[in-house]
């Protein structure tokens, strides 16, 4: 169940000592009365200061070290919401932007307290916590405080961009990076924290300082004149006070009117000589009418009334009266008086009657009245005007505007009086009498409101910034929040899922590889060992060769037909290559795609599709480099380059472009060697290479081969010879003579029919044994053609399949590796988040504490 980012008001159980609020009219009391109860709330005040201080300070150090501070803008959009009761007062739905992302818009509800605390709470916050809040609205209803201004009362940073358009301001904004705007406020939060210090420095002090200012010729040293029943200040018709005097009583000078004119830089200490130069009453008319003079005065005057009727000496605290120079009279000046502000009590402003508020005073008055709520007037001059009553009522008028609590204790902080008839000797001055009783109460009597309810009011306010800084910065760290542990549902599932199919996904790969390798050389094999048997029997390795086995041509084209016949058949061992490589183009195939299946199956959504497009073509083919050479050069199919086909024993493709293979012997035509191992040898090698039975041809070609083999070693030359005189001697016979060419003529009949017949059978199956024989001879042992080109085969296949894999095992690893840092960001972001969310709760519940400790709620 969501909770509010801040607690409700929690009542103090301390009641005020002594409320000074209460203490009007009465004009005298005991000092040690109120000495007593003002000690007592400074003690608080002071502790609260000290506190506020100690949480600037922190969200300082938590601003640079752990959370970008955002800076937010709250917009009305309803008075009150629809659905909330029309009593309902303290509820205030607003729009909730940022300086550095102004069109990002968030509905919040502001609820101001019983007290002057601010909660700031999101719209579901808010409606949880409205049963909560019934109980306590009768209280509300009555609750007449004004409803929070939703924006920032001290911590304000100027963002105005001018005349710039909404849209265009919108966009100049945007540009500001968080980090800017969080340095920004840094040194806002740095400048208040040196306030701060500043205003204990006031709390602390005993005395009380009164500035009296105004504008020109308003009569303002007329004024301190008629407080101190003497005339002291220098008076004119023109200006003539340039000088800031703050005037003492005597007694702290060891009872010596004098006047010390501080050394320009120097920090002013009545025991060290050279920070001041002393000089006498008479020389003050000189030191403040120097036009040339921007110096500090400090005079020390004895009044020798009565404590209960002097104000400089008047038993109870030191007071010290401040006569700056007029508002308008320079820039400078003006500047220097603001910049005072924050080391005064209490301010006298001092009107004319004539000419009422100029535009300098309103600003002034404007500016004083952010920390000091309750500002002391005087209208001077009154007497010389004609209609009073107009006169009052415009006064009031404008003071309600500039300064609404003023105006609301108007009879005892507003007086009409005429300062220069309160001088004259003898002279009865009734409401200067009231004025000058007025002051003392809201100076001495009054010190809580006077000295102390300004800095409750800074304090009241800095407070409420930091509620809405805090209570801010905790809706954003929680919508953080939400959004980092909802993304890390998302994707520390799939982190768990691609860790848990890592393994699978790995064994999955390597069992695609080897089988397609196996299946690629498995293949090759069993189509090169059937085209190698093929072209042994004198048949084309293939179905559909690209060189067809050529017609025969007649007797007297056979030597051509044999050449055309060992090319057809060298071409079909070209072609069972290419066929072989061709079947392992479709088991790469398969390989690949069930790779992407894999990827399909692992890889999780939003991960890019890998762009290598495998190419079966690409496998085997041939890259030429250089103009006149072609060299082999390993490569991927699985894109745009290649290998060369027949790997590096120039084995394969190609076989029909080596002469060696292509050139044609008489032995194409009769194979001595076969003929004669076929009917000689031990007939193993017989039932090996041929299993057709013995043709008239073989057996010419065994004679022929057996006396060329065996005929000059068995007979010898002599027996040659010996055998050609007896066949000549056997010519020399009439009957073999006669039979002799019917035989010869027969035989040569017979044997060139045997020759015509035989010829187109016996000349492929010879040359298709003898191609067969090359192949595997070129080879250092039988069947390493046919392993090579396996091998090769199966390399290539494997090269494409490891290189699909290794590209998934890439992609699958980066995309882990991409969702464990999303993983690891969004805990990081997560435990940031919840930090800063319980950081900023706790900030919120620390100020509701200052605020019982300090009971700024009474004092203010």
């Amino acid at each position: 169940m969501s909770q509010s980012y801040f607690p409700p008001r929690v009542t103090s159980p301390v009641k005020e000592l002594a409320n000074f609020s209460s203490m009007t009219g009465e004009r005298q009391m005991k000092a040690e009365d109120v000495q007593e109860a003002y000690v007592e709330q400074k003690d608080r005040l002071v502790n609260g200061l000290d506190s506020t201080k100690s949480i600037l300070n922190e969200i300082r150090t938590f601003n640079k070290e752990e959370w970008v501070i955002r800076y937010p803008q709250l917009k009305e959009t309803a008075s009150v919401h629809a659905a909330e009761p029309p009593n309902r007062r303290r509820s205030l739905r607003r729009s909730m932007t940022f300086a550095d992302d102004p069109a990002n818009e968030t509905e919040v509800v502001v609820k101001q307290g019983l007290t002057r605390s601010v909660t700031l709470s999101s719209i579901h916050d808010a409606k949880e916590d409205a049963e909560k809040d019934e109980e306590e609205q009768g209280d509300a209803a009555n609750d007449n405080g004004l409803l929070p201004s939703s924006d920032f009362h001290v911590l304000r940073l100027d963002l105005k961009l001018g005349a710039n358009s909404s849209s265009t301001a919108a966009s100049l904004v945007s540009q500001l990076e968080k980090a800017s705007i969080a340095n920004l406020l840094d040194d806002r939060i740095e400048a208040s924290v040196s306030h701060v210090d500043k205003l204990r420095l006031r709390v602390e002090d005993t005395s009380s300082k009164v500035l009296v200012t105004g504008d020109l010729n308003a009569g303002k040293s007329t004024f301190v004149n008629a407080l101190l029943r003497r005339e002291v200040m220098p008076v004119d018709q023109q200006p003539c006070t340039t000088a800031f005097c703050e005037v003492h009583d005597a007694a702290e000078n060891q009872g010596q009117e004098e006047v010390h004119i501080i050394t320009e830089g120097a920090v002013y200490n009545i025991n060290d000589e050279s920070t001041f130069t002393r000089a006498s009453l008479s020389e003050l008319e000189d030191v403040v009418g120097d036009e040339n003079s921007e110096r500090m005065l400090k005079l020390y005057l004895a009044d020798t009334r009565a404590p209960s009727e002097s104000l400089l000496n008047n038993g109870v605290v030191d007071i010290s009266l401040i006569d700056a120079p007029g508002l308008n009279r320079d820039s400078l000046k003006t500047t220097a008086l603001f910049a005072r502000q924050e080391e005064i009590d209490v301010v006298v402003f001092v009107v004319s009657a004539e000419n009422h508020f100029t535009l300098s005073a309103r600003e002034f008055l404007v500016n004083a009245s952010k920390e000091k709520a309750y500002l002391f007037i005087v209208v001077n001059k009154y007497d010389q005007i004609r209609n009073k009553e107009k006169c009052r009522r415009l006064v009031l008028e404008q003071i309600r505007e500039l300064s609404p609590r003023t105006y609301e204790d108007a009879e005892d902080l507003v007086h009409f009086v005429d300062s220069a008839a309160a001088l004259q000797p003898f002279t009865a001055s009734p409401a200067f009498d009231d004025l000058e009783s007025s002051l003392r109460s809201f100076v001495l009597v009054k010190r809580s409101k006077s000295k102390l309810q300004p800095v409750s009011t800074y304090l009241s306010n800095l407070l409420c910034d930091i509620d809405l800084l805090a209570g801010a910065n905790a809706i954003v760290a929680n919508a953080e929040l939400e959004q980092a542990n909802a993304e890390l549902s998302q994707v520390r599932p799939i982190l768990e899922k691609m860790k848990e199919g890592r393994e699978v996904l790995e064994e999955s790969l390597e069992t695609a590889e080897e089988e397609g390798t196996s299946k690629a050389a498995v293949r090759a094999k069993s189509v090169l060992n059937f085209a190698l048997e093929r072209v042994g029997q004198g048949r084309l390795g293939v179905d559909k060769p690209l060189v067809p086995m050529p017609s025969y041509p007649g007797i007297l084209g056979v030597w051509n037909y044999a050449r055309d016949v060992r090319r057809a058949l060298v071409a079909s061992v070209d072609a069972a290559v290419k066929l072989a490589e061709d079947e392992a183009r479709l088991v790469t195939s398969d390989g690949v795609e069930k790779i992407k299946a894999l990827a399909d199956e692992h890889l999780p959504e939003g991960v890019e599709k890998n762009k290598r497009v495998f190419i079966p073509e690409a496998m085997f083919s041939a890259v030429r480099r250089g103009k006149s050479a072609m060299k082999s050069r390993r490569s991927s199919s699985y894109g745009s380059t290649a290998i060369v086909a027949g790997g590096t024993l120039n084995l394969g493709i190609g076989l029909a472009q080596r002469p060696e293979l292509l050139e044609t012997t008489f032995l194409d035509l009769f194979d001595v060697h076969h003929q004669f191992w076929l009917y000689f040898g031990d007939g193993q090698k017989a039932e090996k290479d041929e299993e057709s039975p013995a043709t008239a041809l073989g057996l010419v070609s065994v004679g022929v081969g057996a006396l060329t083999m065996v005929g000059g070693q068995a007979v010898g030359a002599k027996g040659v010879i010996e055998g050609l005189i007896r066949v000549t001697d056997l010519f020399g016979n009439e009957t073999v003579r006669k039979w002799a060419a019917p035989v010869l003529g027969a035989v040569t009949i017979g044997l060139t029919a045997y020759l015509v017949l035989e010829l187109p059978n016996s000349i492929p199956k010879t040359i298709g044994r003898r191609v067969r024989a090359s192949v595997l001879e070129n080879a250092e042992e039988e069947g390493s053609f046919v392993d090579s080109h396996s091998d090769r085969i199966s390399r290539e296949t494997r090269k494409v399949l490891r290189l699909a894999s290794w590209d998934l095992r890439g992609r699958f690893n980066g995309a882990m590796e991409e969702r464990g840092q999303q993983v690891k960001e969004k805990e990081a972001l997560a435990k940031k988040a919840s930090k800063a969310k319980a950081y900023f709760t706790d900030v919120g519940k620390r100020t509701g504490e200052v605020r019982v400790t300090a009971q700024l709620d009474e004092l203010a």
